[in-house]
């Protein structure tokens, strides 16, 4: 069962080759964050092969680093799906052409569709409601990422789960910042395919994210 994924958010590519090779003894897949990355070649990441990969090249709106033309961002996504990748993660909110288009070339690569909100979390009936639209493009695996502001948030997010895997669908889902910490843990033990861990502590890619080790270890006292 898939668990933990860690992102890779290295500005170069001998060090992004290096957090690859730390990563693969306590992940379960890895994210290439290719927004990141100065000069990416991707076939040189990829050809590793230690882990599945998830490929993603994050626009700044939703938490990533990429400022430039859409074609342009989505065409590192394409050539990913043309190396072989396991996954590759693209927002809901992408222009639709574009969306439509990659996702209807996606030969053997699952597509992560992915929706985040940096400022709160939405309605349970809102976030089903994106779920739903999620589900109606035919992505692969549904990823549902909001910002807690309250306790309660966690719940709302949690209960996402059940609701998707009812409906046969892959689901990732969780919520950032510091009081969204516990929706982080618990969403694979509830069924959500995987989450995301850091490296360390100096190499969080979102608000609450913790540390591989440190999601182990709470993991295994749980049990």
């Amino acid at each position: 069962m898939k668990r933990i994924c860690i992102p890779i958010i290295e500005k170069t590519m001998e060090k992004a080759l290096e957090a690859i090779g730390e990563a693969k003894g306590a992940a379960d897949l890895i994210e290439l964050r290719m927004d990141y990355v100065r000069e990416p070649r991707l076939a040189g990441l990829l050809s590793g092969g230690w882990k599945p990969f998830i490929v993603t090249n994050r626009r700044k709106e939703e938490g990533g680093r990429y400022q430039g033309h859409e074609k342009k961002r989505l065409a590192i996504l394409e050539e990913a799906i043309k190396l072989g990748a396991d996954y590759v993660d693209v927002e809901i909110r992408t222009e639709k052409s574009l969306l439509k288009g990659l996702m209807a070339n996606r030969k053997g690569t699952q597509i992560v569709l992915s929706f985040h909100d940096f400022k709160e979390t939405p309605s349970q009936k809102e976030l089903r409601e994106i779920f739903n639209q999620m589900n109606r493009l035919g992505a692969d695996v549904v990823k549902i990422v909001t910002f807690a502001k309250s306790w309660e948030d966690n719940l709302n997010v949690l209960s996402l789960i059940p609701y998707v895997r009812k409906r046969k669908q892959e689901v990732v889902a969780f919520c950032m910042g510091e009081k969204g910490k516990a929706s982080r843990i618990l969403a694979p033990l509830m069924g959500a395919v995987w989450t995301y861990a850091s490296l360390n502590k100096d190499r969080i890619s979102a608000p609450g994210q913790l540390t591989a080790k440190e999601m182990k270890e709470i993991w295994e006292r749980l049990r």
